[in-house]
């Protein structure tokens, strides 16, 4: 089965849209972790309801991943990416606007399904533009740089516009975002699907595995305030496995479970959705004890997280650099020490501490550790995939570090419920300890250069 496609003269300004489209829905995912508090109030939302702000995103985007790849390689990709990026500036417009509680939440659910349409479709374009080897190594390396800086970076700007013009320029910021992107996307894009004589589609596979990952999303967020449902999550496993049954027998799957068959495949995206954990528990963590202890204001804890983005890009930069001349399991292992390094090192925050004491030396380590984990963990996700399945690999390692990230929040909040702050930030540790574990039995025979 071959990808059909329409000829660029350069891939790299192409490559520099799709890393913006990356950058702002990976930011979208972690942005209103500052602005809550001020959203709350201005709107009359409880905590409990509040939450849902973050979490409807996280539910729509998580979920519908595996689908919104799929329908781009067989709808086309080019064509599914405008798609999701005219939604996400109408919903984020509507954010933006919102009069009430359930607007902004409903148009939250709208913003997270056109995010699980524009990742997946974004990045496999990337895969279809450039050719296996260096050039598609060297385009994984800068879009998973751009995914690690946007979620590094969410918590900087989110701090810096809830603190300065207010909470709905969070949302604001994406509009003029999304009309470059649509405005330039026709002229720079590739356009490619699957070759087949015949569209056929997976309904039960569609169906089961999207509701599954909804239920196990929902579950994992609800978990803090209500505790783990075992319906909702043994609904999921139940999904799950008819999901499973429905592939086998499919003429044309939805997911072609011989990727499984890859270990890097399969090790890669264990591993980032590790990451994602890490990251997202952490940053959660390091916010709470910033707001509620030391008593930051949204806009100075932003500007203090300055580090963990300028770390990021510098962690991006040399992991590319060091998978020239190293494996994938050397790079991806140094990383995971280091945000278990500096997730050990926010431990140690006290009550009466303050930034550079109990901040600064935590983040300092943990943003190189995130660039740069992103980076070597997407190129061993998603090396040897076909290009005809780029689009379904590609939601497959973006769901890896969303739903990371919506496991990560969920127990470092049920944590620090028992334990505070401290324990929070230890479970960032446990989870970048096991990532390590993961990222050791990657072929260290593999790397970029392969």
């Amino acid at each position: 089965m071959t990808t059909t496609r329409t000829k660029v003269r350069s891939p790299w300004p192409a490559l520099a849209l799709l890393c913006t489209a990356n950058f702002m829905v990976v930011l979208d995912a972690q942005i209103v972790i500052l602005a809550l508090p001020s959203i709350e109030r201005d709107l009359g939302l409880d905590p409990g309801p509040g939450q849902w702000v973050l979490s409807a995103y996280l539910l729509t985007f998580g979920g519908l991943l595996l689908l919104g790849g799929r329908l781009a390689d067989l709808l086309g990709r080019r064509r599914m990416f405008m798609a999701g990026t005219t939604l996400f500036l109408v919903s984020s417009l509507v954010c933006g606007l919102a009069w009430a509680g359930w607007v902004l939440v409903a148009a939250r659910v709208v913003q997270g399904m056109s995010a699980a349409l524009m990742a997946p479709t974004a990045l496999s374009i990337l895969m279809t533009m450039f050719p296996e080897g260096a050039p598609r190594d060297r385009a994984l390396a800068v879009w998973s740089g751009t995914g690690g800086l946007g979620a590094t970076a969410a918590l900087l700007i989110g701090g810096a516009l809830t603190g300065g013009p207010g909470w709905e320029w969070i949302f604001y910021l994406n509009v003029p975002v999304a009309a470059v992107l649509l405005a330039l996307g026709p002229v720079l894009l590739v356009e490619s699907r699957e070759a087949v004589r015949e569209r056929r589609y997976d309904p039960v596979g569609a169906v089961t595995v999207t509701a599954s990952l909804m239920l196990l999303i929902a579950a994992i967020v609800r978990a803090p305030a209500d505790g783990w449902s075992a319906g909702m999550a043994g609904g999921a496993v139940l999904l799950m496995a008819v999901f499973v049954l429905a592939e086998r027998r499919a003429a044309a799957p939805l997911v072609p479970l011989r990727i499984f068959r890859s270990r890097l495949f399969v090790g890669g995206n264990l591993a980032m959705l590790l990451v994602g954990m890490t990251a997202w528990g952490t940053s959660v963590t390091v916010s709470g004890y910033a707001q509620d202890v030391l008593r930051f204001s949204p806009l100075v804890f932003g500007y203090g997280t300055a580090v963990l983005t300028l770390g990021a890009v510098a962690g991006a930069a040399i992991a590319q650099a060091a998978l020239r001349r190293t494996s994938l399991a050397v790079v991806a292992s140094a990383c995971m020490v280091l945000l278990g390094a500096g997730a050990l090192l926010l431990t140690g925050a006290s009550p009466g501490g303050g930034y550079f004491a109990d901040i600064f030396p935590g983040l300092l380590l943990f943003g190189p550790g995130l660039g740069g984990g992103t980076v070597a963990l997407a190129s061993a996700a998603l090396s040897g995939v076909r290009e005809s399945e780029a689009g379904v690999a590609s939601g497959i390692n973006t769901a890896a570090f969303q739903l990371g990230g919506a496991i990560g929040t969920a127990v470092v909040t049920s944590a620090i419920v028992v334990g505070g702050f401290p324990a929070g930030f230890a479970a960032g540790v446990a989870f970048a300890a096991v990532g390590l574990l993961v990222t050791l039995t990657l072929r260290p025979a593999v790397g970029v250069s392969r």
